[in-house]
Parts: C-alpha cells; sequence; structure tokens
C-alpha cells in the first residue's frame, strides 16, 4: 500500500506530510517515558525485520493479487505506539529514498496510512482491550488480527480518500473503494496471523517486552538478547533468500487501481511530480529491490527471464534486502540514540 506520487496532488500530499510531521514530532515527545538503552537496538532490530518482511508479497487465492504485511502493528506492540510509529517512518523514509518504493511527495500519507492508524487507533482500542485481561495464545491471535484487519482497512479507505480530494478521476470514489477494502481485508487477515505469530514467540521469550510496551514503562535490565538475535536472523534470511518467493502479482492496491481505471500506474505531468522523480531517480540506488537496469537487450532479456521464474533467485534482490534491512536498522536505532541523548541532557538540565 505504497503510494506512488501521481496519486496525489501537491496540496494533499503536502497537507499529509504537514500531518505526519506533526504526529512524529508528538511521537518523539511522548517516547522519552519509556524509551532507554535496551529499547533503541530494539527499534533498529524491528525496522530491519519489517523492511524485510514487507518484501514478502503473498498471493490472495482467486484474485490475481497479493498483499504484503504493513508491520504497524507489530511494532505498536513491541515498541509501544510512540516508538512504533517513529521506527515505521524509518522504514518508509529508507524505503522511499533508495529503494524508490512509494513517491517522495506520497512519503507522508505513506507514514500517516501505514503508521498512524495502526499505532494510535487500531492498537490501543482493539488490541489492548482484548488483552487487558491477561495475556493468552487465543487472545493473542485475536487481537491482533482484528487489530491488523482494522488497522489496514483505515489506511486502505485513507488512501481512497486522499485520491479523491486530489482529483483523480480515474480513481471514481465508490469503485475504488469497493475494490480497496475487501483486497486489503484478506491482506489484514494474514498480516494478523504474521503478526500473532511473532508476538507469541515474543511473550514466551521475554513477556516483560510486551507488558512494559503496553504500561509505557522502560526495559530496564532485562535481558533481550536471545530476541533480539533471533529477530536479527530471521530478518537477514526473509530479505537475502525469502524474499526470493515473492509473489509477482501485483498488490492490492494496484490491483484495485487496474480493476478500477484499468492501469497499475497513473501518469503525471506536473511540475513538482516530475521534480521529485528525479530526485528520487537519482538517490535511488537499489530501484524496486534490485540492480538499476542496464540498457541493453541482453540484461533486459536475462531481467525478464528472472522475473518470470519462481522462485526469482535474484542477487539484487538478496543484495537490496540485506542492504534496505542494516540501513534501516541503522536510521532506526539513530532516531532512538538521539531521543535518548536529548532526554538525558534535559534531565541533566533539570537537576
Amino acid at each position: 500500500m505504497h503510494m506512488a506520487d501521481a496519486l496525489l496532488s501537491p496540496v494533499v500530499g503536502g497537507t499529509m506530510w504537514a500531518a505526519t510531521a506533526g504526529v512524529a514530532a508528538y511521537s518523539i515527545k511522548k517516547v522519552q517515558t519509556d524509551l532507554d538503552e535496551q529499547k533503541i537496538p530494539l527499534m533498529g532490530v524491528m525496522g530491519a525485520f519489517v523492511f524485510a518482511a514487507q518484501m514478502i508479497n503473498f498471493t490472495i487465492p482467486a484474485t490475481g493479487s497479493s498483499g504484503h504485511i504493513g508491520g504497524g502493528m507489530l511494532l505498536a506492540i513491541l515498541l509501544g505506539p510512540y516508538a512504533g510509529f517513529l521506527t515505521m517512518a524509518s522504514i518508509l523514509t529508507i524505503q522511499a529514498l533508495f529503494f524508490a518504493d512509494g513517491g517522495l511527495l506520497a512519503l507522508g500519507s505513506n507514514i500517516f496510512n501505514l503508521g498512524f492508524f495502526t499505532c494510535f487507533i487500531a492498537y490501543p482500542l482493539i488490541y489492548k482491550r482484548i488483552l487487558r485481561n491477561g495475556y493468552f495464545s487465543g487472545r493473542i491471535l485475536t487481537g491482533a488480527i482484528l487489530a491488523a484487519i482494522l488497522g489496514l482497512q483505515l489506511g486502505a479507505f485513507s488512501v481512497v480518500l486522499e485520491t479523491l480530494l486530489s482529483g483523480k478521476t480515474e480513481l471514481p470514489f465508490s469503485t475504488f473503494v469497493m475494490l480497496m477494502q475487501p483486497i486489503h481485508l484478506a491482506i489484514g487477515v494474514v498480516e494478523g496471523m504474521v503478526t500473532a505469530a511473532i508476538v507469541g514467540f515474543v511473550w514466551k521469550e521475554r513477556p516483560e517486552i510486551i507488558e512494559k510496551a503496553a504500561l509505557g514503562e522502560t526495559l530496564g535490565s532485562i535481558s533481550i538478547k536471545k530476541v533480539l538475535a533471533v529477530l536479527t536472523i530471521v530478518a537477514v534470511l526473509t530479505g537475502g533468500v525469502f524474499s526470493w518467493f515473492a509473489s509477482s502479482n501485483p498488490d492490492g492496491l494496484e490491483w484495485s487501481m487496474f480493476k478500477t481505471s484499468g492501469v497499475e500506474e497513473l501518469k503525471a505531468q506536473d511540475g513538482i511530480h516530475q521534480t521529485l522523480s528525479s530526485i528520487q531517480e537519482k538517490i535511488a540506488f537499489l530501484p524496486d529491490y534490485s540492480f538499476k537496469a542496464k540498457e541493453n537487450e541482453t540484461n533486459t532479456k536475462a531481467t525478464e527471464a528472472v522475473a518470470a521464474a519462481w522462485p526469482a533467485v535474484d542477487a539484487g534482490t538478496s543484495v537490496a534486502g540485506l542492504v534496505g534491512a542494516l540501513i534501516t536498522l541503522l536510521f532506526a536505532g539513530l532516531i532512538g540514540l538521539s531521543i535518548h541523548l536529548i532526554k538525558k541532557r534535559n534531565n541533566a538540565r533539570a537537576v
């Protein structure tokens, strides 16, 4: 559900940038209450894991579509809503800048759609309410699925509203929404099950991580080395190997656009769109999670052969998965470290 710039007008894109910046600023302020040295590496590892996991599109049977997890609910459960939102912002920023996944104008919308609804609506109103009387496997599964579905439904509906407000007549509201909501319902069910599986593992290994995130408390002196190690290994395998098995079908947004307008991508002729596209093209060194295509017939044929094969064993995909996960780990960790240092400096001044 990574929107391209062509789906948004500059006014709507700029407004969503402002809204996202406001939520980020609020999150930076609030996260200082529960951010400590333990949570910083967890933010980085979870960012790397979700980055890698988003590379794997799974087929939605009988539709010709595919989907991937958003990861917002998982981040909120393990990190808390504020650190979760900031980590999601890190992931999507890295994807847009270096992998051309989602537009630069649309970055604010993408962060809001995938991060705000999961971290600040679905997590407190659905997941935490279901789990308020105790953590059991059945409740974890139910809470994760229902919260993931709600978060993704709200995010998908937000996409439709943003295109409507942007005046995209190629995507009439009634048709577009009737396609977007059902396909993302199916994606939400899968995401909920994946989220429940990971949360279940963490709960068995270190339940304090989930409990303290829900209470807004620091992790303190508990050891989370095993959890970090397992999630790091899974992120490496996911980005470096499992990404070969991603479905080649269009994702839920592209599928809905094609069914509505007959094309998976809209063309934008506006000067702002072209400028941002040019900037993104120069910055992105692994566009579409692979090496930049060379302009000769041999390489084109080779690329088409790789794309047609399944699993698509491709060194470019592996490099993109590993490099992207590493950059996201460092970026999310750096954000956490910077906030922690600011917190310590403010506390020192107050003494």
